[in-house]
Protein backbone atom coordinates (compact mmCIF):
# COMPACT_ATOMS: atom_id res chain seq x y z
CA UNK A 1 0.00 0.00 0.00
CA UNK A 2 2.85 2.38 0.89
CA UNK A 3 4.19 2.00 -2.66
CA UNK A 4 0.96 3.27 -4.20
CA UNK A 5 0.68 6.15 -1.71
CA UNK A 6 4.24 7.35 -2.31
CA UNK A 7 3.91 7.01 -6.09
CA UNK A 8 0.67 9.03 -6.09
CA UNK A 9 2.14 11.69 -3.80
CA UNK A 10 5.20 12.18 -6.00
CA UNK A 11 3.01 12.36 -9.10
CA UNK A 12 0.82 15.10 -7.56
CA UNK A 13 3.46 17.21 -5.79
CA UNK A 14 6.51 16.94 -8.04
CA UNK A 15 5.62 19.57 -10.63
CA UNK A 16 8.98 19.09 -12.29
CA UNK A 17 7.52 15.80 -13.54
CA UNK A 18 5.02 17.91 -15.47
CA UNK A 19 7.80 18.74 -17.94
CA UNK A 20 8.25 15.03 -18.62
CA UNK A 21 4.51 14.55 -19.08
CA UNK A 22 4.32 17.45 -21.52
CA UNK A 23 7.30 16.11 -23.49
CA UNK A 24 5.70 12.68 -23.59
CA UNK A 25 2.36 14.19 -24.64
CA UNK A 26 3.90 16.21 -27.48
CA UNK A 27 5.89 13.24 -28.73
CA UNK A 28 2.91 10.90 -28.78
CA UNK A 29 0.56 13.50 -30.33
CA UNK A 30 3.08 14.43 -33.01
CA UNK A 31 3.67 10.83 -34.00
CA UNK A 32 -0.07 10.14 -34.22
CA UNK A 33 -0.71 13.24 -36.34
CA UNK A 34 2.20 12.65 -38.72
CA UNK A 35 1.44 8.94 -39.13
CA UNK A 36 -2.25 9.65 -39.73
CA UNK A 37 -1.51 12.27 -42.38
CA UNK A 38 1.11 10.09 -44.06
CA UNK A 39 -1.30 7.14 -43.99
CA UNK A 40 -4.01 9.35 -45.51
CA UNK A 41 -1.72 10.49 -48.31
CA UNK A 42 -0.49 6.96 -48.94
CA UNK A 43 -3.97 5.41 -48.91
CA UNK A 44 -5.41 7.93 -51.35
CA UNK A 45 -2.35 7.71 -53.57
CA UNK A 46 -2.46 3.92 -53.69
CA UNK A 47 -6.22 3.90 -54.34
CA UNK A 48 -5.85 6.36 -57.20
CA UNK A 49 -2.91 4.58 -58.78
CA UNK A 50 -4.71 1.26 -58.54
CA UNK A 51 -7.86 2.83 -60.00
CA UNK A 52 -5.95 4.13 -63.01
CA UNK A 53 -3.98 0.92 -63.53
CA UNK A 54 -5.09 -2.61 -62.62
CA UNK A 55 -4.05 -5.36 -60.21
CA UNK A 56 -1.83 -7.10 -62.77
CA UNK A 57 -0.62 -5.76 -66.12
CA UNK A 58 0.81 -7.74 -69.05
CA UNK A 59 2.80 -5.46 -71.38
CA UNK A 60 4.56 -6.12 -74.65
CA UNK A 61 8.15 -4.93 -74.80
CA UNK A 62 7.50 -3.27 -78.17
CA UNK A 63 5.05 -0.52 -79.07
CA UNK A 64 4.17 -2.55 -82.14
CA UNK A 65 2.20 -4.72 -79.75
CA UNK A 66 1.15 -8.33 -80.19
CA UNK A 67 -1.28 -9.71 -82.77
CA UNK A 68 -4.55 -11.45 -81.97
CA UNK A 69 -5.90 -9.65 -78.90
CA UNK A 70 -8.58 -12.28 -78.29
CA UNK A 71 -6.01 -15.08 -78.01
CA UNK A 72 -3.89 -13.12 -75.54
CA UNK A 73 -6.89 -12.34 -73.35
CA UNK A 74 -8.02 -15.97 -73.42
CA UNK A 75 -4.55 -17.16 -72.34
CA UNK A 76 -4.39 -14.56 -69.57
CA UNK A 77 -7.84 -15.52 -68.27
CA UNK A 78 -6.92 -19.20 -68.29
CA UNK A 79 -3.66 -18.53 -66.42
CA UNK A 80 -5.36 -16.35 -63.77
CA UNK A 81 -7.84 -19.17 -63.21
CA UNK A 82 -10.00 -18.92 -60.12
CA UNK A 83 -8.43 -15.60 -59.14
CA UNK A 84 -9.74 -13.84 -62.27
CA UNK A 85 -12.34 -11.06 -61.84
CA UNK A 86 -12.07 -8.81 -64.91
CA UNK A 87 -9.88 -7.93 -67.88
CA UNK A 88 -9.38 -5.33 -70.59
CA UNK A 89 -7.00 -4.93 -73.54
CA UNK A 90 -5.32 -1.59 -74.26
CA UNK A 91 -2.91 0.07 -76.66
CA UNK A 92 -0.37 2.34 -75.00
CA UNK A 93 2.08 4.56 -76.88
CA UNK A 94 3.77 7.92 -76.44
CA UNK A 95 2.54 10.89 -78.43
CA UNK A 96 1.98 14.65 -78.57
CA UNK A 97 -1.12 16.70 -77.85
CA UNK A 98 -1.55 20.02 -79.71
CA UNK A 99 -4.18 22.72 -79.42
CA UNK A 100 -4.56 26.45 -79.85
CA UNK A 101 -4.76 28.79 -76.88
CA UNK A 102 -4.56 32.59 -76.82
CA UNK A 103 -3.37 32.73 -80.41
CA UNK A 104 -0.53 30.22 -79.99
CA UNK A 105 -0.07 26.48 -80.40
CA UNK A 106 0.41 24.52 -77.19
CA UNK A 107 2.12 21.13 -77.50
CA UNK A 108 2.38 18.64 -74.64
CA UNK A 109 4.01 15.18 -74.47
CA UNK A 110 1.48 12.53 -73.51
CA UNK A 111 0.97 8.84 -72.91
CA UNK A 112 -1.78 7.87 -75.34
CA UNK A 113 -3.85 4.89 -74.20
CA UNK A 114 -6.56 3.22 -76.24
CA UNK A 115 -9.31 1.72 -74.09
CA UNK A 116 -12.78 0.26 -74.26
CA UNK A 117 -14.74 2.04 -71.48
CA UNK A 118 -17.05 -0.93 -70.83
CA UNK A 119 -14.09 -3.29 -70.36
CA UNK A 120 -12.04 -0.68 -68.47
CA UNK A 121 -14.84 -0.44 -65.90
CA UNK A 122 -14.19 -4.10 -65.03
CA UNK A 123 -10.62 -3.42 -63.86
CA UNK A 124 -10.76 0.11 -62.43
CA UNK A 125 -13.15 2.96 -61.58
CA UNK A 126 -12.04 5.35 -64.32
CA UNK A 127 -15.57 6.78 -64.48
CA UNK A 128 -15.16 8.10 -60.91
CA UNK A 129 -12.44 10.45 -62.11
CA UNK A 130 -14.33 11.87 -65.11
CA UNK A 131 -15.65 15.33 -64.35
CA UNK A 132 -18.67 15.51 -66.66
CA UNK A 133 -19.72 11.86 -66.94
CA UNK A 134 -22.50 10.41 -64.82
CA UNK A 135 -23.36 6.75 -64.45
CA UNK A 136 -21.44 3.60 -63.65
CA UNK A 137 -19.68 3.21 -67.00
CA UNK A 138 -17.96 5.83 -69.12
CA UNK A 139 -18.94 6.32 -72.75
CA UNK A 140 -17.42 7.89 -75.85
CA UNK A 141 -20.68 9.74 -76.47
CA UNK A 142 -20.58 13.42 -75.54
CA UNK A 143 -22.51 14.27 -72.37
CA UNK A 144 -25.59 16.43 -72.94
CA UNK A 145 -24.03 19.62 -71.57
CA UNK A 146 -20.86 19.07 -73.60
CA UNK A 147 -22.88 18.52 -76.78
CA UNK A 148 -24.81 21.75 -76.14
CA UNK A 149 -21.54 23.59 -75.69
CA UNK A 150 -20.09 22.14 -78.91
CA UNK A 151 -23.22 22.99 -80.89
CA UNK A 152 -23.15 26.55 -79.56
CA UNK A 153 -19.48 26.92 -80.52
CA UNK A 154 -20.13 25.74 -84.07
CA UNK A 155 -23.13 28.03 -84.42
CA UNK A 156 -21.17 30.96 -83.05
CA UNK A 157 -18.39 30.35 -85.51
CA UNK A 158 -20.86 30.09 -88.38
CA UNK A 159 -22.40 33.45 -87.51
CA UNK A 160 -18.99 35.05 -87.21
CA UNK A 161 -17.94 33.77 -90.60
CA UNK A 162 -21.14 35.08 -92.14
CA UNK A 163 -20.68 38.49 -90.52
CA UNK A 164 -17.11 38.83 -91.74
CA UNK A 165 -17.23 36.95 -95.04
CA UNK A 166 -16.71 40.20 -96.96
CA UNK A 167 -13.63 41.01 -94.89
CA UNK A 168 -12.28 37.72 -93.48
CA UNK A 169 -9.04 39.31 -92.23
CA UNK A 170 -11.00 41.29 -89.66
CA UNK A 171 -12.43 38.14 -88.08
CA UNK A 172 -11.68 38.54 -84.34
CA UNK A 173 -9.65 35.90 -82.54
CA UNK A 174 -11.85 36.16 -79.44
CA UNK A 175 -15.52 36.57 -80.49
CA UNK A 176 -18.02 37.90 -77.96
CA UNK A 177 -20.12 35.50 -75.84
CA UNK A 178 -22.95 33.80 -77.66
CA UNK A 179 -26.44 33.52 -76.09
CA UNK A 180 -25.12 33.15 -72.56
CA UNK A 181 -22.81 30.21 -73.35
CA UNK A 182 -19.59 30.56 -71.37
CA UNK A 183 -16.76 31.91 -73.52
CA UNK A 184 -13.99 29.39 -74.06
CA UNK A 185 -10.51 30.72 -73.42
CA UNK A 186 -9.10 28.87 -76.39
CA UNK A 187 -9.00 30.59 -79.79
CA UNK A 188 -12.14 29.44 -81.58
CA UNK A 189 -12.07 27.96 -85.03
CA UNK A 190 -14.25 25.63 -87.05
CA UNK A 191 -13.77 22.08 -85.76
CA UNK A 192 -11.28 20.06 -87.81
CA UNK A 193 -13.13 18.01 -90.36
CA UNK A 194 -12.56 14.33 -90.44
CA UNK A 195 -13.80 11.58 -92.69
CA UNK A 196 -12.38 9.21 -95.28
CA UNK A 197 -8.77 10.34 -95.32
CA UNK A 198 -6.38 10.77 -98.21
CA UNK A 199 -2.89 12.15 -97.79
CA UNK A 200 -1.73 15.28 -99.50
CA UNK A 201 1.19 13.45 -101.04
CA UNK A 202 1.46 9.76 -101.73
CA UNK A 203 3.94 7.94 -99.57
CA UNK A 204 3.70 4.48 -101.06
CA UNK A 205 1.99 1.26 -100.11
CA UNK A 206 2.24 1.87 -96.39
CA UNK A 207 0.12 5.01 -96.63
CA UNK A 208 -2.30 3.32 -98.97
CA UNK A 209 -2.96 0.81 -96.17
CA UNK A 210 -2.96 3.44 -93.41
CA UNK A 211 -4.34 6.83 -94.49
CA UNK A 212 -3.27 8.44 -91.20
CA UNK A 213 0.43 8.43 -92.17
CA UNK A 214 2.01 11.72 -93.13
CA UNK A 215 2.06 15.26 -91.81
CA UNK A 216 -1.37 16.39 -93.01
CA UNK A 217 -4.66 14.65 -93.48
CA UNK A 218 -7.32 16.13 -95.74
CA UNK A 219 -10.80 15.04 -94.79
CA UNK A 220 -14.26 15.17 -96.29
CA UNK A 221 -16.75 17.56 -94.76
CA UNK A 222 -18.98 15.85 -92.18
CA UNK A 223 -22.72 15.87 -92.62
CA UNK A 224 -23.27 17.57 -89.24
CA UNK A 225 -20.57 20.18 -88.42
CA UNK A 226 -21.40 19.89 -84.70
CA UNK A 227 -21.00 16.11 -84.65
CA UNK A 228 -17.94 14.92 -82.68
CA UNK A 229 -15.03 13.50 -84.64
CA UNK A 230 -14.33 9.78 -84.92
CA UNK A 231 -11.41 10.14 -82.52
CA UNK A 232 -12.67 10.60 -78.94
CA UNK A 233 -10.55 11.47 -75.91
CA UNK A 234 -10.53 11.55 -72.12
CA UNK A 235 -7.80 14.06 -71.28
CA UNK A 236 -6.00 14.55 -67.98
CA UNK A 237 -7.01 17.86 -66.44
CA UNK A 238 -3.39 18.89 -65.93
CA UNK A 239 -2.74 18.84 -69.68
CA UNK A 240 -5.37 21.41 -70.62
CA UNK A 241 -5.66 23.63 -67.56
CA UNK A 242 -3.65 25.47 -64.98
CA UNK A 243 -4.56 26.67 -61.46
CA UNK A 244 -4.35 30.31 -60.42
CA UNK A 245 -5.22 32.35 -57.38
CA UNK A 246 -8.06 34.84 -57.62
CA UNK A 247 -6.59 38.16 -56.52
CA UNK A 248 -9.91 39.35 -55.08
CA UNK A 249 -11.09 36.28 -53.18
CA UNK A 250 -7.82 34.40 -52.72
CA UNK A 251 -9.49 31.20 -53.93
CA UNK A 252 -7.69 28.72 -56.13
CA UNK A 253 -9.41 28.52 -59.50
CA UNK A 254 -8.74 26.54 -62.66
CA UNK A 255 -8.37 28.07 -66.08
CA UNK A 256 -9.26 25.70 -68.93
CA UNK A 257 -7.28 26.16 -72.13
CA UNK A 258 -9.57 23.72 -73.95
CA UNK A 259 -12.59 21.90 -72.59
CA UNK A 260 -14.86 18.94 -73.36
CA UNK A 261 -16.44 19.48 -76.73
CA UNK A 262 -13.37 21.13 -78.26
CA UNK A 263 -11.15 19.49 -80.87
CA UNK A 264 -7.42 18.90 -80.51
CA UNK A 265 -4.74 17.22 -82.60
CA UNK A 266 -2.88 14.05 -81.65
CA UNK A 267 0.51 13.01 -83.02
CA UNK A 268 2.10 9.61 -82.46
CA UNK A 269 3.83 6.84 -84.45
CA UNK A 270 2.46 4.03 -86.52
CA UNK A 271 3.08 0.36 -86.07
CA UNK A 272 5.82 -1.08 -88.26
CA UNK A 273 9.48 -0.73 -89.14
CA UNK A 274 10.48 1.99 -89.27
CA UNK A 275 7.62 3.72 -87.42
CA UNK A 276 6.03 6.59 -89.33
CA UNK A 277 4.55 9.74 -87.77
CA UNK A 278 0.78 9.90 -87.77
CA UNK A 279 -1.54 12.79 -86.97
CA UNK A 280 -5.26 12.94 -86.43
CA UNK A 281 -7.81 15.34 -84.92
CA UNK A 282 -10.01 14.20 -82.05
CA UNK A 283 -12.82 15.53 -79.89
CA UNK A 284 -12.46 15.84 -76.13
CA UNK A 285 -15.35 13.92 -74.58
CA UNK A 286 -14.37 14.57 -70.97
CA UNK A 287 -11.49 15.46 -68.67
CA UNK A 288 -10.38 13.30 -65.77
CA UNK A 289 -8.81 14.21 -62.46
CA UNK A 290 -7.38 11.27 -60.55
CA UNK A 291 -5.53 13.39 -58.00
CA UNK A 292 -2.17 12.00 -59.15
CA UNK A 293 -0.40 14.82 -61.00
CA UNK A 294 1.84 12.27 -62.74
CA UNK A 295 -1.23 10.88 -64.52
CA UNK A 296 -3.37 14.00 -64.79
CA UNK A 297 -0.59 15.86 -66.59
CA UNK A 298 0.43 13.10 -69.00
CA UNK A 299 -2.35 10.59 -69.77
CA UNK A 300 -4.85 10.77 -72.62
CA UNK A 301 -7.36 7.98 -73.20
CA UNK A 302 -8.57 7.35 -76.76
CA UNK A 303 -11.22 5.02 -78.17
CA UNK A 304 -9.38 1.75 -78.72
CA UNK A 305 -10.63 0.78 -82.17
CA UNK A 306 -9.89 4.20 -83.60
CA UNK A 307 -6.34 4.23 -82.22
CA UNK A 308 -5.73 0.72 -83.55
CA UNK A 309 -6.93 1.84 -86.97
CA UNK A 310 -4.80 4.99 -86.86
CA UNK A 311 -1.64 3.03 -85.94
CA UNK A 312 -2.27 0.25 -88.46
CA UNK A 313 -2.86 -2.39 -85.80
CA UNK A 314 -5.83 -4.03 -87.55
CA UNK A 315 -4.97 -6.89 -89.91
CA UNK A 316 -6.90 -7.50 -93.15
CA UNK A 317 -8.44 -10.53 -91.46
CA UNK A 318 -9.86 -8.27 -88.75
CA UNK A 319 -7.49 -9.38 -85.99
CA UNK A 320 -6.45 -6.51 -83.72
CA UNK A 321 -3.08 -5.96 -82.08
CA UNK A 322 -2.68 -4.72 -78.50
CA UNK A 323 0.22 -3.60 -76.31
CA UNK A 324 -1.10 -4.59 -72.87
CA UNK A 325 -3.71 -6.57 -70.97
CA UNK A 326 -4.96 -5.33 -67.60
CA UNK A 327 -6.34 -7.87 -65.13
CA UNK A 328 -8.38 -7.39 -61.97
CA UNK A 329 -8.27 -10.10 -59.30
CA UNK A 330 -10.89 -11.20 -56.81
CA UNK A 331 -8.30 -10.97 -54.03
CA UNK A 332 -5.16 -8.89 -54.57
CA UNK A 333 -3.29 -11.02 -52.02
CA UNK A 334 -3.10 -13.70 -54.73
CA UNK A 335 -1.28 -11.34 -57.13
CA UNK A 336 2.20 -12.97 -56.68
CA UNK A 337 0.76 -16.38 -57.61
CA UNK A 338 -1.05 -14.96 -60.64
CA UNK A 339 2.10 -13.14 -61.82
CA UNK A 340 4.03 -16.39 -61.57
CA UNK A 341 1.45 -18.22 -63.66
CA UNK A 342 1.31 -15.46 -66.28
CA UNK A 343 5.10 -15.34 -66.58
CA UNK A 344 5.05 -19.03 -67.44
CA UNK A 345 2.60 -18.35 -70.28
CA UNK A 346 3.98 -15.05 -71.60
CA UNK A 347 7.76 -15.30 -72.23
CA UNK A 348 9.79 -12.48 -70.61
CA UNK A 349 11.62 -11.75 -73.86
CA UNK A 350 8.47 -10.32 -75.40
CA UNK A 351 6.30 -9.50 -72.40
CA UNK A 352 6.58 -7.95 -68.96
CA UNK A 353 4.16 -9.10 -66.26
CA UNK A 354 3.92 -6.89 -63.16
CA UNK A 355 1.52 -5.87 -60.44
CA UNK A 356 0.56 -2.22 -60.13
CA UNK A 357 2.80 -1.98 -57.05
CA UNK A 358 5.78 -3.25 -59.05
CA UNK A 359 5.05 -0.72 -61.81
CA UNK A 360 5.05 2.06 -59.22
CA UNK A 361 7.77 0.50 -57.06
CA UNK A 362 10.12 3.54 -56.83
CA UNK A 363 7.30 5.89 -55.82
CA UNK A 364 5.84 3.57 -53.18
CA UNK A 365 9.32 2.75 -51.83
CA UNK A 366 10.14 6.45 -51.52
CA UNK A 367 6.95 7.05 -49.50
CA UNK A 368 7.71 4.11 -47.20
CA UNK A 369 11.28 5.29 -46.59
CA UNK A 370 10.07 8.82 -45.87
CA UNK A 371 7.52 7.52 -43.36
CA UNK A 372 10.16 5.40 -41.62
CA UNK A 373 12.61 8.30 -41.34
CA UNK A 374 9.91 10.62 -39.97
CA UNK A 375 8.95 8.04 -37.33
CA UNK A 376 12.56 7.68 -36.22
CA UNK A 377 13.02 11.45 -35.95
CA UNK A 378 9.75 12.00 -34.12
CA UNK A 379 10.44 9.17 -31.70
CA UNK A 380 13.45 11.19 -30.55
CA UNK A 381 10.98 13.58 -28.91
CA UNK A 382 9.74 10.74 -26.75
CA UNK A 383 13.36 9.72 -26.10
CA UNK A 384 14.06 13.27 -24.84
CA UNK A 385 11.16 12.87 -22.42
CA UNK A 386 12.69 9.57 -21.31
CA UNK A 387 16.03 11.24 -20.53
CA UNK A 388 14.10 13.88 -18.60
CA UNK A 389 12.53 11.17 -16.47
CA UNK A 390 15.97 9.61 -15.92
CA UNK A 391 17.45 12.92 -14.70
CA UNK A 392 14.48 13.75 -12.45
CA UNK A 393 14.50 10.32 -10.85
CA UNK A 394 18.21 10.54 -10.04
CA UNK A 395 17.52 13.91 -8.40
CA UNK A 396 14.72 12.36 -6.36
CA UNK A 397 16.98 9.49 -5.23
CA UNK A 398 19.66 11.94 -4.06
CA UNK A 399 17.12 14.21 -2.37
CA UNK A 400 15.26 11.37 -0.67
CA UNK A 401 18.24 9.32 0.46
CA UNK A 402 17.26 9.78 4.15
CA UNK A 403 13.65 8.82 3.47
CA UNK A 404 14.75 5.70 1.59
CA UNK A 405 16.96 4.75 4.54
CA UNK A 406 14.06 5.16 6.95
CA UNK A 407 11.81 3.02 4.75
CA UNK A 408 14.41 0.26 4.64
CA UNK A 409 15.04 0.45 8.37
CA UNK A 410 11.31 0.00 8.91
CA UNK A 411 11.35 -3.20 6.87
CA UNK A 412 10.85 -2.09 3.28
CA UNK A 413 12.60 -4.48 0.90
CA UNK A 414 14.92 -3.46 -1.93
CA UNK A 415 12.34 -4.76 -4.38
CA UNK A 416 9.66 -2.61 -2.76
CA UNK A 417 11.78 0.54 -3.01
CA UNK A 418 12.60 -0.25 -6.60
CA UNK A 419 8.94 -0.80 -7.45
CA UNK A 420 8.10 2.70 -6.13
CA UNK A 421 10.25 4.34 -8.81
CA UNK A 422 9.21 1.91 -11.52
CA UNK A 423 5.56 2.58 -10.70
CA UNK A 424 6.27 6.31 -10.77
CA UNK A 425 7.84 5.99 -14.24
CA UNK A 426 4.91 3.85 -15.40
CA UNK A 427 2.44 6.45 -14.12
CA UNK A 428 4.27 9.25 -15.95
CA UNK A 429 4.23 7.19 -19.15
CA UNK A 430 0.53 6.32 -18.89
CA UNK A 431 -0.54 9.90 -18.14
CA UNK A 432 1.69 11.41 -20.83
CA UNK A 433 0.75 8.89 -23.52
CA UNK A 434 -2.99 9.06 -22.67
CA UNK A 435 -3.07 12.84 -22.95
CA UNK A 436 -0.93 12.61 -26.11
CA UNK A 437 -3.36 10.15 -27.71
CA UNK A 438 -6.29 12.43 -26.94
CA UNK A 439 -4.54 15.55 -28.24
CA UNK A 440 -3.29 13.74 -31.35
CA UNK A 441 -6.67 12.31 -32.30
CA UNK A 442 -8.35 15.66 -31.68
CA UNK A 443 -5.77 17.40 -33.88
CA UNK A 444 -6.28 14.84 -36.65
CA UNK A 445 -10.06 15.28 -36.51
CA UNK A 446 -9.89 19.06 -36.90
CA UNK A 447 -6.67 19.29 -38.89
CA UNK A 448 -8.28 21.05 -41.84
CA UNK A 449 -9.94 23.60 -39.53
CA UNK A 450 -6.57 24.20 -37.86
CA UNK A 451 -4.97 24.56 -41.29
CA UNK A 452 -7.54 27.25 -42.11
CA UNK A 453 -6.75 29.15 -38.92
CA UNK A 454 -3.01 28.97 -39.57
CA UNK A 455 -3.58 30.24 -43.12
CA UNK A 456 -5.52 33.24 -41.77
CA UNK A 457 -2.94 33.97 -39.05
CA UNK A 458 0.15 33.63 -41.25
CA UNK A 459 -1.42 34.94 -44.44
CA UNK A 460 0.17 32.03 -46.28
CA UNK A 461 -1.59 28.92 -47.56
CA UNK A 462 -0.26 26.08 -45.41
CA UNK A 463 -1.74 23.29 -47.53
CA UNK A 464 -1.68 24.48 -51.13
CA UNK A 465 -3.93 22.41 -53.44
CA UNK A 466 -1.78 23.43 -56.42
CA UNK A 467 1.15 21.54 -54.87
CA UNK A 468 -0.45 18.57 -53.12
CA UNK A 469 -3.37 17.99 -55.53
CA UNK A 470 -5.80 17.29 -52.69
CA UNK A 471 -8.71 19.60 -51.81
CA UNK A 472 -8.01 19.01 -48.11
CA UNK A 473 -5.48 17.26 -45.92
CA UNK A 474 -6.22 13.50 -46.05
CA UNK A 475 -5.94 11.49 -42.86
CA UNK A 476 -6.33 7.84 -41.89
CA UNK A 477 -6.08 6.80 -38.25
CA UNK A 478 -4.93 3.26 -37.58
CA UNK A 479 -5.88 1.88 -34.14
CA UNK A 480 -2.85 -0.40 -34.26
CA UNK A 481 -0.55 2.59 -34.88
CA UNK A 482 -2.07 4.51 -31.96
CA UNK A 483 -1.65 1.50 -29.68
CA UNK A 484 2.00 0.92 -30.56
CA UNK A 485 2.90 4.61 -30.25
CA UNK A 486 1.31 4.80 -26.79
CA UNK A 487 2.92 1.51 -25.74
CA UNK A 488 6.31 2.72 -26.98
CA UNK A 489 6.02 5.91 -24.94
CA UNK A 490 5.09 3.98 -21.78
CA UNK A 491 7.98 1.57 -22.35
CA UNK A 492 10.45 4.47 -22.70
CA UNK A 493 9.20 5.96 -19.43
CA UNK A 494 9.60 2.66 -17.57
CA UNK A 495 13.05 1.97 -19.03
CA UNK A 496 14.21 5.47 -18.06
CA UNK A 497 13.25 4.79 -14.43
CA UNK A 498 15.16 1.50 -14.10
CA UNK A 499 18.62 2.92 -13.33
CA UNK A 500 17.44 5.36 -10.61
CA UNK A 501 15.23 2.63 -9.15
CA UNK A 502 18.17 0.20 -8.93
CA UNK A 503 20.31 2.86 -7.26
CA UNK A 504 17.61 3.53 -4.67
CA UNK A 505 17.13 -0.20 -4.04
CA UNK A 506 20.85 -0.70 -3.41
CA UNK A 507 21.08 1.98 -0.71
CA UNK A 508 22.14 0.61 2.69
CA UNK A 509 19.87 2.02 5.43
CA UNK A 510 22.82 2.53 7.80
CA UNK A 511 24.85 4.39 5.19
CA UNK A 512 21.79 6.40 4.16
CA UNK A 513 21.18 7.58 7.77
CA UNK A 514 24.79 7.97 8.95
CA UNK A 515 25.16 11.61 7.94
CA UNK A 516 21.55 12.65 8.46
Amino acid sequence: MYKFLLCTRYLKTRYIALACIISMTLGVATMIVVNSVMAGFTTQMRDRIRGILADVVIETNSYDGADNADLHMALAKQAAGEYFAGMTATVEVYGMLSFEYAGQWITRPITLIGINPEEKAKVGPLVDYLENTTGDIASWNLPVDVMKYRTAMVERQRLLIEDFEDDPESLPLEPPPFDGIEQTSAELEAPPEFGPATTEESTGDAKAENPFLGHKVETAEPVDPAAPLDGRLFIGIGLVSFPYEDQQTGEIKTNMMVRPGDDVKISTVSRGRPPEPIHFPATIVDTFKSGMSEYDSSRVYCNLEYLQKARGMIAPSGERAITSVQIKLKDYDNAPEVVKRLQAVFPPGRYTVRTWEQKQGPLLAAVDVESAILNVLLFLIIAVAGFGILAIFFMIVVEKTRDIGILKSLGASSGGVMSIFLSYGLALGIVGSSVGVGVGLLFVKYINVIEGWLTIITGHKVFDERIYYFPEIPTAVSPAMVFWVALGAITVAVLASILPARRAARLNPVEALRFE
